[in-house]
């Protein structure tokens, strides 16, 4: 019989685990008032996850003043991430100081839906998981093994769910801090046309249901 897999869903918890790391145990409801970026890599000593490890670490102190915890993962032992680790450290000079989760059993690839068979059934796919303060599941981005992660969109997937948070505003395609955001749109008729005579309250009114304007 075929094993049946539930998917986490956005806006909901986080499904919660303890779990072996390079850092000791980890209890994922213990970083609460955090946000968390877990991530899940097909396997130690492999080249494309080797990239990605690297640019974690040279960017940690960004997602530290984000307030985000990286946690790394994949189905390998301790020993294995640790010797990884090590030797990532002594090709590039550059230490991986976040814990990375030891997941032999597949407990919390399984529970968070990082077994695809058809891309294999022994390791996970490239999955990153950010979890609020709350302990809310806000994102999810899926990889295949052939393709590694980009740093910069997921600093800037962060950043605008903060931004969100703080303003109340929605942030529209290639959105950096700084750039103007999107205003919920109007619900009533009503509301429609008496929000196009304040068009000039806006930095840019491009249609009734696309307005644009900087956080104050």
């Amino acid at each position: 019989m075929e094993e049946t897999v539930t998917l986490p869903r956005l806006n909901e918890p986080a499904p919660d685990f303890v779990a072996k790391t390079t850092a000791g145990e980890l209890r994922l409801s213990d970083l609460k008032g955090k946000w968390v970026v877990l991530f899940s890599h097909p396997a130690d000593f492999t080249p494309v996850c080797s990239t990605e490890f690297l640019a974690f670490a040279r960017r940690q102190k960004e997602f530290e003043e984000l307030g985000v915890q990286l946690v790394g993962l994949s189905i390998d032992s301790i020993y294995s991430h640790l010797a990884w680790l090590k030797d990532l450290e002594e090709m590039s000079g550059i230490s991986i100081n976040f814990p990375v989760i030891a997941d032999l059993d597949m407990k919390v690839s399984k529970l968070y839906g990082m077994i695809h068979p058809a891309a294999s059934e022994t390791a996970a796919v490239r999955a990153v998981f950010i979890i609020d303060p709350n302990g809310i599941l806000r994102g999810m981005l899926y990889y295949p093994l052939t393709t590694g992660r980009n740093i910069d969109e997921i600093l800037r997937f962060i950043r605008a769910l903060q931004f969100t948070d703080r303003t109340g505003l929605n942030t529209p395609a290639d959105w950096q801090p700084g750039d103007p955001a999107i205003v919920k749109p109007p619900a009533t008729l009503d509301e429609v046309k008496a929000d196009e005579a304040r068009q000039a309250e806006y930095t840019e009114y491009k249609r009734w249901y696309l307005r644009l304007k900087k956080a104050e």
